[in-house]
């Protein structure tokens, strides 16, 4: 397979949410129907934009931040993004976690205690059966009985019916565990939707989203002010708002950091705080994680934006032309 192109696969469910079949003219069609334009690669978009691998410290394990592992549980999803950034991992056969590398996951907890969090992603981690994912959480439990546990998933808004009560019920048996979801769009927050987040708010699993700013799919101030509204009323708290990574084949999906700053201070008129997202950025390189703000934006140069990290690193990220798109 090559490493630049994602499959084609989506829920009949989230299919159904699409008005329309045409990528350019439906928010919902374009998260999920290829386009000719991932055929094309810039010279600085890469299949791993924010340097996984160089951190990876086990088979499924990475370690980057400090204080947290990041457990790469499953790389299938029920429905592929077209934007995803972790294209060198997602749906290239690793498959589902074994049960040796949920022991050498386990271990590399226990024999690291500055790590006080996992975060379980993939592909998506709940495509794996109740009772597998079950036993990735008790290893984990058991290596650290407060170690906090982040479960990353777009199940709730591709395929709402995999939340039951049953899993709901087993994810809250081991908190402190959080999921962090990926709504784009309010679109996607339907009666389904709202019915699989309560399950699992009702039982004690808290819930964040982490949306991606996309262009042509709610890079206006509008769509944004609608989707975080809705996501509050649904007891989900909108956390980050992420510049588009430089995926490759994915620079149609992408907006300016300037577009992004003007919508940022758009939304703090309208919206409480708790409504607000930290609008973020995970640097080219393995550069990590930074708030996007007017502070951390030094300097614009020709074709680059200057941006500098928590400890005052310079970092450059395109400042692509998109006056003709």
């Amino acid at each position: 397979m090559d490493p630049h192109n994602l499959p084609y696969g989506v829920t009949s469910y989230y299919a159904g949410l699409a008005e329309s079949r045409d990528p350019c003219a439906d928010p919902i069609a374009a998260q999920f129907i290829p386009r000719d334009e991932e055929s094309i690669v810039l010279p600085y978009e890469t299949t791993d934009p924010i340097g996984d691998e160089m951190y990876r410290v086990g088979t499924r394990v990475l370690h980057h931040y400090r204080d947290r592992i990041l457990i790469l549980a499953n790389d299938r999803c029920a429905t592929y993004c077209r934007h995803c950034f972790r294209r060198h991992f997602t749906a290239h056969s690793s498959g589902r976690i074994t049960a040796e590398e949920i022991r050498e996951a386990a271990d590399y907890v226990a024999a690291h205690p500055e790590c006080e969090e996992a975060l379980i992603s993939g592909g998506d981690p709940l495509m794996l059966p109740d009772e597998h994912l079950a036993s990735l959480l008790g290893a984990l439990r058991e290596a650290r009985e407060n170690l906090i546990l982040r479960l990353a998933t777009r199940i709730p808004v591709v395929q709402p019916g995999r939340v039951t009560d049953e899993l709901a019920t087993m994810l809250g048996s081991y908190a402190p565990l959080w999921t962090v979801i990926h709504v784009n769009h309010p679109r996607e927050i339907t009666p389904e939707f709202r019915a699989a987040t309560a399950r699992l708010v009702d039982r004690g699993v808290p819930i964040l989203n982490q949306a991606v700013l996309l262009r042509g799919v709610n890079d206006d101030a509008d769509t944004l002010e609608s989707l975080f509204r809705e996501l509050l009323r649904c007891r989900v708290k909108p956390y980050y708002l992420f510049q588009g990574d430089l995926a490759a084949g994915t620079s149609h999906f992408r907006t300016t950091i300037d577009e992004g700053l003007a919508l940022m201070r758009e939304l703090r008129r309208r919206l409480t705080g708790m409504a607000i997202p930290t609008y973020a950025v995970d640097l080219p390189g393995g550069g990590g994680k930074i708030p996007l703000t007017e502070a951390t934006v030094v300097a614009r140069e020709a074709e680059h934006y200057v941006l500098q990290d928590l400890d005052g690193n310079e970092h450059r990220y395109p400042r692509e032309d998109r006056s003709g798109s």
